[in-house]
């Protein structure tokens, strides 16, 4: 049972019909409402002029992306370029330095950006952190790193620092905070192995090295520093076959990405619509639903362009950095629902399997996943929507261990097991139904508003039931399926012989209809990114 089940040719063909025809209806009710809504104030503000062979205006409401891919784009490639080229030569005459260089550049560019006393602010966390790192108590290190982090999301030891980073470059209060906030992850990451290692300590200058890479400095992501460590100083880089044209192919794919997003941007307007309660109120439910979905397919988009274009270059220096995110279109669990991987490995490592364990125990994983979203709440600042978010997606992460601890129990064990594979897929696809728009209601929290989702949830399950409600149902069923089915065919990839080999006393299946079939120890869901900060 389970992942490796399949269904009828017929019934998945049937699936995709389905989900065509609903994301094309979905898609011409946003460009509808986008071409007749020009002349209100919300769309003056948020739209301006765009590319001139298209002939329409150019949504420009969201900052970070219009921030990398057009206003400081020339910035940000120069910094890259020049470190990619400075990396190249070192790698050829000195590659036993190159993360000696690497740290130098990283230096020089910060210092040229923001100034020597930014420069002086970073190295005191630093120092401060490594430090209290020799001691070797867990406890020590968290406690310094959490309150060091809390000092850039409270006043007035924000305002305070932020008068470190001078001058009138714009960039400069994004870079101020993205330098700063992931300054202190990585020296709590460096803290944390420093305690972990038996012998010795990490000597500052290892410090300095993780911390001034440049390609992670400001806008991440995270690799921890045992990652970082082992990579950084692996003697050997000569590059698995076909690995150039794979980092070449992934860097064009980004390009791409970039130019198509720009083109949509031109006929739906899916940032500024759920900014306008007025015109939203006056939309179908089934547009409130596309616009809800389509937000958080952008976001996760631009997170994986965003750190596709920084981990192209990483790759080039031989790292292996962290993996993009799952798209929110494959994911009906909560123990996947995390937008930035990096963040979400951190807090894996070093606060939800620490103290979680191997994640089935009821008690340990409320403890666990509830320090994990109090460390995400102050890394994305303390605030209303940010503690609803918070609670929310931990009571949701939880549910599903308490779901899979009651179907464990007879008789549902003994009923499933009854079933044929294909109906058992059917039945946990109803209820992944479910826990996709419950990922979906309480993720848009962070990304757009709490008036929006509040709005969104009364017409699809209040105002909209039965006819809206079912109707989005069934679609949902179908984008499921087509995900489970996507599941399977990677699985017996992986393992292509479905048969276990015998053994002398097997243990009883344990089934799990309200999540996901294949997943093991659930991690916890990680806001992608959405601070600001970056």
């Amino acid at each position: 049972m389970g992942v490796k089940a399949a269904l009828p040719k017929y019934e998945l063909y049937c699936y995709y019909v389905i989900l065509s025809l609903a994301m094309l209806w979905t898609a011409s009710w946003i460009f509808e409402v986008s071409s007749s809504n020009a002349s209100r104030k919300t769309f003056k503000s948020n739209v301006k002029p765009g590319w001139y062979l298209l002939g329409r205006n150019m949504e420009m409401a969201d900052y970070e992306w219009k921030m990398w891919f057009s206003t400081f784009c020339e910035h940000i490639l120069f910094a890259l370029s020049g470190h990619v080229i400075f990396a190249k030569i070192c790698s050829l005459l000195a590659p036993q330095y190159r993360s000696l260089v690497y740290m130098a550049y990283g230096i020089l560019a910060v210092f040229t950006s923001m100034g020597w006393t930014y420069v002086t602010l970073i190295l005191s966390h630093c120092v401060l952190l490594y430090s209290i790192s020799l001691v070797k108590l867990r406890w020590l290190c968290f406690t310094a790193g959490l309150t060091t982090l809390a000092t850039f999301k409270m006043e007035p030891f924000l305002s305070w620092q932020a008068g470190f980073a001078t001058g009138s470059f714009e960039l400069r209060p994004v870079l101020f905070y993205g330098g700063c906030g992931f300054t202190i992850m990585r020296c709590m990451s460096f803290a944390l192995e420093n305690c972990e290692r038996r012998e010795g300590n990490y000597s500052f200058l290892e410090l300095l090295k993780y911390n001034f890479y440049l390609p992670f400095f400001y806008f991440g992501p995270i690799m921890t520093f045992n990652r970082f460590y082992v990579e950084a100083n692996n003697p050997s880089l000569s590059r698995k076959e076909r690995e150039m044209w794979s980092i070449s192919v992934q860097a064009l794919l980004h390009l791409g990405v970039v130019i198509t997003v720009d083109i949509l941007f031109h006929y739906m307007y899916i940032l500024t619509i759920p900014t306008d309660m007025k015109l939203l109120k006056h939309l179908s439910d089934w547009a409130l639903a596309g616009l809800a979905y389509l937000n958080l397919v952008y976001d996760w988009v631009k997170a994986a362009v965003m750190f596709g274009v920084i981990n192209t270059v990483s790759r080039l220096d031989h790292f292996d950095p962290p993996k993009p995110p799952k798209c929110i279109t494959m994911l009906y669990v909560f123990s996947e629902t995390h937008f930035d991987r990096g963040i979400n490995d951190w807090l894996c490592k070093y606060v939800y399997d620490y103290l979680g364990g191997k994640h089935d125990n009821v008690v340990s994983e409320l403890i666990a996943s509830v320090c994990t979203f109090g460390v995400t709440a102050l890394w994305l600042g303390p605030g209303w929507v940010t503690f609803i978010w918070a609670f929310l997606n931990c009571f949701g992460l939880n549910f599903e261990l308490w779901t899979a601890k009651f179907f464990s129990m007879e008789p549902f064990v003994s009923i499933e097991m009854a079933m044929s594979d294909a109906m058992s897929r059917r039945i946990r696809a109803v209820f992944n139904t479910f826990n996709f728009w419950t990922i979906v209601l309480y993720n848009i929290l962070a990304l757009n508003s709490l008036d929006f989702a509040k709005l969104v949830a009364k017409r699809l399950l209040l105002k909209g039931f039965p006819f809206s409600t079912v109707t989005v149902m069934v679609v949902t069923y179908c984008l499921v399926q087509l995900i489970k089915e996507r599941e399977r065919k990677q699985a017996l990839i992986d393992d292509p012989d479905p048969t276990p080999p015998p053994a002398p006393a097997p243990a009883p299946v344990t089934v799990v209809p309200t999540t996901a079939s294949d997943q093991t120890a659930p991690a916890p869901p990680v806001d992608p990114n959405k601070e600001k900060a970056e």
